[in-house]
């Protein structure tokens, strides 16, 4: 797996105005109207990114979305296990890891600072990840931090520059940037859990992969921490 130059070989997928049976038209069979739908069923392995021909790779981590999503399943992430299959041996442009920073003081209530984010940030991006970080204030109130326009402007920005997108979120609101980035002709994957994800987002993808069908391969093992090892002494 190796970082690639910003200059995007020949695209060869096709722009959604181009592709048959899109979502809204309506198809007469035995003379009833039938109203096809794009909705994506989850699938069960990791098909659509054992496609050899998935070109360049740029993968969208929402991480506060993801870390969610490991809740609810119980699990660490083993985020060098996420990474390599996420690329899945594509050559891979940049991956992104979006999250927000607690710069708020401690009090009774949260004692705990932020030194340990800082410390798994720093491993991050020694072991592959372009970190995008937001400051907030937690208080009792606030609503959880919010990458969206981040991942949306990347999204966007290195469209012309690979040729299957990862984003690994379930959060609707980023829909619409799935479907003007899939309309330049991009592939664009959705890995989230799919109880905590929106039926739009699913929709305006190509694929998409219930992170509760890959849980043994990217979680983390019980008796190994995060000791800044880089990629090259994974044991993956």
């Amino acid at each position: 797996m190796t970082n690639t130059s910003f200059t995007k070989a020949i695209n060869t997928y096709k722009p959604l105005s181009e592709e048959p049976n899109l979502s809204g038209k309506v198809q007469i069979k035995n003379g009833n109207k039938t109203e096809s739908s794009r909705q994506r069923e989850p699938r069960t392995d990791f098909a659509a990114t054992n496609d050899s021909n998935r070109g360049r790779v740029a993968i969208f981590i929402d991480g506060i979305n993801l870390f969610n999503a490991a809740l609810q399943l119980g699990i660490e992430i083993d985020y060098l296990k996420l990474l390599c299959r996420l690329t899945a041996g594509s050559r891979l442009l940049r991956a992104f890891f979006y999250t927000g920073i607690d710069i708020s003081r401690p009090t009774t209530n949260r004692p705990r600072n932020n030194d340990k984010q800082q410390g798994f940030l720093f491993w991050m991006r020694r072991n592959g990840y372009r970190v995008v970080t937001k400051e907030i204030q937690v208080t009792d109130n606030t609503k959880k931090p919010n990458l969206n326009v981040e991942i949306a402007v990347d999204m966007i920005t290195l469209a012309p520059y690979y040729d299957t997108a990862v984003l690994v979120s379930g959060d609707g609101d980023l829909a619409y940037a799935v479907n003007a980035v899939t309309s330049t002709g991009v592939r664009v994957e959705v890995v989230s859990l799919r109880t905590m994800t929106n039926d739009c987002l699913i929709d305006v993808a190509d694929y998409f992969v219930d992170l509760d069908s890959i849980k043994h391969h990217i979680q983390k093992d019980s008796h190994l921490g995060y000791s800044y090892r880089t990629m090259s002494h994974s044991s993956l």
